[in-house]
């Protein structure tokens, strides 16, 4: 008898008896897996939290209490035991339930999250307000070791214990963020299965000192004191948080669902700030998660028995870049790589293992990393920085005065940009022309192929400047690679077609829908032309005037319109004092939710389809302007 479909709400689980709740945590690894094996997902850390998941639903009187999730892809589990399990089968999906906690899905979901390390500041917000407000819910903020290694989470941490606010913060321990954690703060809290070594060694040697004689005694306890405080203090992550002002609680096993439950209502009842640390493993209940966590963190579809994920046709763009930066790497000692806590994602994985002393994983901390870059750079050397668009949103105020201002030859490499998917508002990269375009200094490119992105790396490499490449989620064109690498003329377009009455000035990976578009309206007698701009910045700006005295021009970008790669143009013809016709597709002043990529683009009018539409409806408005004016 299943005790899943049972449960509606927290409620529902609570009156479920203790020792029943594994065959739930069963269930919902069930379900879980199911789901994602066909809709693709964050497996391995939702799998990971199934017992604290259910243990703190079974504490917590949500949804009056409030639980704020770190980063949020490993809250599958909280979304089926509040509510949700009858729509689970759209996670991700379309108008589904989305892959992060989101407050106008669920009123359990306190907080939006998709980036890591937001949940300490989130929460102690909430707590405040409590206590302004008179209320007396209770706030619980989970977050993972990885999300420690950013500099958010000890910002959180610092006031929360400074304001004695009353709150509990899930230290989720698993040892790893998306790929293996590192630094300092990791090693720190590795060390923990030697604490209660390091304590007995404490206790045994005053035992053994206090059987001197007094003075003698008193002399050595103290010394030893001192010692074995020195001691505790390097073996006992502990201390790093009371130090910081919380009662710390730990180490305890995240999956004894029994233990969780009793030390939750603990922690729960105190006065002030607790922190409960949390051992779990990811993956935890399916074989292939647990043996390579790694591959289950953001999975695509997959077979349940055997683990195999399905295999995309063709290189993707990530990997064309990594493979790209290799071949540099081996003709150009000074040029590193730098990720931020996902080598496999950027695909800097094959430069890691090719040149692992001139790689470097910063943890989850894009800021640092930026800045780090910046201290290479100035040192001589030629750092690659690969972050996804959306994450290199936190390192802004670095980008800007610690590359550009100073003019640093820093190659920043933004995967994921564009329409991301299924990770939806989030994740999509759709603001990074808009932030980065105006900096001073900074050279912004976007390849139309991955032939190209290899070309414009090279390029970017031998600036001496900060530079910029951005390019799309996913599998590239397929087209053939050249086998060697050439400077591209810096700001020059590529004229791919002419026509008479309108021309396509298309960015990156909107150059091939616009070339279908254009091919489309050649069938319905229209004369359409495209350019691949590849530069962002500078334009090419001979070309675009030209375009312009010549008539009617359609910008193209996978961005926000605001500030985007159209809004430049417009800018360049003003000051030019160029009068034209411009009409711009992109995105609107909107979040773009999730759906799959084909979809998102075909909504948003971003495929070939839609960019014929517009460029019809342009170049007949200016006929019917023609005529008016003959008239």
């Amino acid at each position: 008898m299943s005790l899943l479909e049972n449960i509606k709400s927290p409620a529902d689980l609570k009156r479920i008896p203790v020792k029943d709740l594994p065959q739930v945590a069963e269930e919902v690894r069930e379900e879980i897996i199911a789901v994602v094996s066909k809709n693709g997902g964050h497996l391995a850390s939702s799998l990971g939290v199934v017992e604290l998941t259910l243990a703190l639903h079974y504490v917590y009187d949500t949804p009056a209490d409030k639980i704020i999730w770190d980063v949020g892809h490993q809250a599958y589990a909280h979304k089926l035991v509040t509510g949700r399990r009858d729509r689970f089968a759209t996670l991700r999906r379309e108008n589904g339930v989305s892959g992060f906690p989101k407050r106008t899905e669920s009123e359990y979901d306190p907080f939006d999250v998709g980036h890591s390390s937001t949940s300490i500041s989130a929460a102690l917000g909430m707590a405040a307000a409590r206590d302004m407000k008179g209320a007396d819910y209770k706030v619980a903020a989970v977050i993972g070791d990885g999300s420690l290694t950013a500099g958010l989470a000890f910002e959180g941490l610092n006031q929360a214990g400074h304001l004695k606010r009353d709150l509990v913060v899930v230290l989720n321990d698993n040892e790893m963020s998306i790929s293996e954690n590192v630094g300092a703060l990791s090693n720190y809290l590795n060390k923990i299965i030697i604490s209660e070594r390091a304590e007995k060694f404490k206790q045994d040697t005053e035992k053994f000192i206090k059987k001197f004689p007094t003075k003698i005694g008193k002399h050595m306890l103290k010394v030893a004191t001192k010692t074995g405080e020195s001691i505790k203090g390097f073996f006992t992550p502990g201390l790093l948080f009371e130090e910081m002002g919380f009662t710390y609680i730990g180490l305890l096993d995240g999956h004894d669902m029994p233990r969780l439950i009793e030390t939750l209502k603990a922690a729960r009842a105190r006065r002030g700030p607790v922190l409960v640390h949390v051992l779990t493993k990811k993956g935890k209940g399916y074989g292939p998660a647990e043996m390579n966590p790694t591959a289950f963190h953001g999975t695509p579809p997959f077979s349940v028995e055997t683990g195999e994920a399905q295999k995309a046709t063709g290189p993707s763009y990530t990997k064309v870049f990594g493979n790209a930066l290799v071949k540099l790497a081996e003709e150009d000692g000074s040029i590193v790589a730098i990720s931020a806590a996902m080598p496999e994602g950027t695909g800097l994985s094959a430069f890691k293992a090719r040149f692992p002393d001139r790689f470097f994983d910063v943890g989850i901390a894009e800021q640092h990393g930026v800045t780090f870059a910046a201290g290479l750079a100035a040192s001589g050397l030629k750092p690659v920085t690969a972050i996804y668009s959306t994450f290199l949103q936190r390192s802004y105020d670095q980008v800007v005065h610690d590359l550009c201002m100073q003019k640093l030859p820093v190659v920043i490499v933004m995967d994921r940009a564009g329409i991301v998917g299924e990770d939806g508002e989030t994740h999509q990269g759709l603001f990074d022309i808009s932030y980065l375009r105006h900096i001073p200094n900074l050279v912004f490119m976007a390849p139309k192929d991955e032939n190209e992105l290899g070309h414009m790396l090279h390029t970017a490499l031998k600036l001496g400047c900060p530079a910029a490449i951005r390019y799309p989620r996913g599998k590239a064109l397929g087209v053939a690679l050249d086998d060697k690498y050439i400077e591209l003329p810096l700001g020059k377009s590529e004229t791919i077609s002419d026509g008479l009455d309108a021309a396509i000035l298309a960015l990156g990976n909107m150059v091939e829908p616009s070339v279908e578009a254009a091919g489309a309206l050649a069938e319905k007698g229209y004369s359409v032309g495209v350019v691949n701009a590849r530069f962002i910045k500078p334009l090419d700006r001979e070309l675009v005037i030209s375009l312009a005295k010549a008539g009617r021009i359609i910008t193209v970008e996978e961005n926000v319109l605001a500030g985007g790669f159209g809004s430049s143009v417009l800018e360049l013809l003003e000051e030019a004092g160029v009068s034209s016709r411009v009409k711009r597709i992109g995105v609107p002043d909107i979040f773009v939710e999730q759906g799959t990529q084909a979809q998102i683009r075909s909504r948003l009018g971003l495929d070939a389809e839609g960019i014929a539409a517009v460029a019809e409806a342009f170049i007949l408005e200016g006929r019917e302007e023609k005529i008016e004016t003959e008239a």
